[in-house]
């Protein structure tokens, strides 16, 4: 089974990240894969050391002309059965051939740019609805969902190195600093949650913004903003909660990283939040926008150690029963080997 993977994103971002998981686990489950992408060093690296060959193209904005012949003349010697896009730029790009053409999304984006797919992929059950919703043939489309790096072997991080005492409770938010995370109600709920720190990680155009509004609530000493961090595993395992307050999340892959390092996750009713979590159960949910509810959520968890280990028990069990690499990696062979067995009349029904 040969497998084209293109890849038009930026060095960081979810749907990359994804990706820099998703390649090495598809090769040591035995697929042969050929990648192109723009030269991020540190992707050239990761592929250099699984021995997963590349080729980097420009993927320009317009009259990008090199791209769709690189993506030619690679295929052409690759012969791959499937060629697989991630991001509207690479399906647009990627030229029509004597393979099937499958585009990978993780939000809800014009499909006017995947006019060249022959099967879509979503990544939660609610964007493969928005395939049907917006007219593509329902078998034509697929759900397969993401799956986390397992925690890493380390300690927790010591909670001084972000000048928060050891007693202290802590409550981790990462994520892009932009409107859609939602950071700025998050801030708002920690002036109800008056014993607990906020450890936000990750850059972004909101950061000025969010520490204005930090002390203009009177809360800055209780925020700590991480930056962009590689290894996320110490800041997990340091953590009490895991909160994604996202006004705009269409997967959520913070929460199922928050149940695999078995914590406690509170999350707004965004719809990747809302499809993955069921409330009470596995993790908590407050409505989009609402800061007390979210202040409330927090405050039932940070005043029942018994609760917090039961959702984060209950989390973890989904996480193993749902979102692993053997099980998801499991799911895309069958995908892939029923495309291909199927040319003629493709149905991809993967559960």
């Amino acid at each position: 089974m040969r497998i084209l993977q293109v890849m038009a994103g930026a060095e960081h971002g979810g749907a990359e990240a994804f990706f820099y998981r998703l390649v090495p686990a598809l090769s040591k489950a035995g697929l042969s894969q050929h990648v192109i992408l723009r030269p991020h060093k540190k992707a050239l690296a990761l592929f250099k050391q699984h021995q997963i060959p590349v080729t980097t193209a420009p993927f320009r904005r317009s009259f990008d002309f090199k791209t769709p012949r690189l993506i030619h003349q690679t295929a052409k010697s690759f012969q791959p059965g499937i060629v697989m896009t991630w991001m509207s730029r690479a399906s647009h790009l990627c030229p029509k051939g004597p393979y099937l053409s499958v585009a990978r999304l993780g939000g809800y984006y014009d499909l006017k740019y995947y006019q060249k797919a022959d099967v879509l992929i979503g990544n939660t059950k609610d964007i493969q609805n928005y395939f049907l919703k917006e007219g593509w043939p329902a078998d034509k489309t697929a759900y397969l969902p993401n799956f986390v790096d397992p925690p890493t072997s380390c300690s927790p991080l010591s909670k001084a190195t972000f000048k928060t005492p050891e007693s202290a409770p802590v409550i981790l938010a990462l994520g892009r600093l932009h409107d859609d995370k939602a950071f700025d109600v998050l801030i708002k709920a920690l002036t109800q949650t008056p014993d607990a720190f906020l450890w936000i990680g990750g850059t972004g155009p909101r950061e000025d913004f969010l520490k204005t509004l930090a002390r203009n609530q009177g809360v800055s000493d209780r925020v700590r903003f991480l930056g962009w961090q590689e290894d996320i595993s110490p800041f997990y395992k340091a953590c009490d909660i895991y909160c994604c307050p996202s006004r705009i999340e269409p997967l959520g892959n913070v929460v199922i990283e928050g149940w695999a390092h078995q914590k406690p996750v509170v999350a707004a009713r965004s719809a990747g939040p809302e499809g993955l979590i069921s409330h009470g159960n596995d993790g908590l949910l407050a409505p989009v926008e609402d800061y007390r509810t979210l202040a409330h959520h927090l405050n039932t968890l940070l005043n029942s150690e018994s609760l917090r280990n039961q959702i984060a028990q209950r989390g973890y069990q989904t996480f193993k029963e749902n979102f692993t690499e053997e099980r998801i990696i499991a799911q895309y062979k069958i995908f892939f080997k029923t495309l291909l067995s199927q040319q003629n009349g493709v149905k991809a029904c993967v559960e």
